[in-house]
């Protein structure tokens, strides 16, 4: 059995226009959003074996954030490039090609690729519109290896955002 968790980067900021887009930070709420959403984590007892992030800034900035609060060492957590603005497909491609020794992973990135990619290993009648800024969607896929998850194996578990609920 594995899990992925698809995290989609806390809210950034757009204070200086000029700067390159990888490297935009997290604003304030982002830098709020980010712990609050690790705490609901560790409320499901989550302890993933991997964190993969994008190697942009909000993505890992939001990574680091929620590995703290669930107990996730940050010297472990791996980035790939190939997360940064990916589609569907490429996002498919990197969850196949994970070291089938971990069963739980995180991969933390950005839309329109991720929203994209749960909703392809969704049922229609779940379809999400939009995973919103520091929103989290898992699946359990009932496979041995990475390589085996596809559409026919992917479980629903849940879907949160910080704005679903007061805290």
């Amino acid at each position: 059995m594995k899990t992925l968790y698809i995290v989609r980067h806390a809210k950034s900021s757009w204070d200086d226009p000029m700067q390159d887009d990888v490297d935009r930070p997290l604003n304030e709420r982002g830098k709020r959003d980010a712990p609050r959403m690790g705490k609901r984590l560790k409320e499901k007892d989550c302890h993933p074996h991997l964190m993969l992030s994008s190697h942009a800034r909000r993505a890992y900035s939001t990574c680091r954030r929620i590995a703290e609060v669930i107990g996730y060492a940050k010297d472990r957590i791996k980035t790939d490039k190939g997360l940064y603005h990916a589609g569907e497909d490429q996002i498919l491609r990197i969850v196949q090609a994970l070291p089938d020794k971990h069963d739980f992973v995180m991969i933390f990135g950005h839309n329109p690729g991720l929203t994209d990619f749960a909703n392809m290993l969704l049922e229609e009648k779940k379809w999400i519109e939009n995973i919103p800024t520091c929103g989290v969607v898992a699946f359990e896929f009932a496979v041995q290896q990475w390589s085996e998850v596809s559409t026919s194996n992917a479980r629903f578990l849940f879907f949160d955002f910080p704005k679903s609920r007061e805290d």
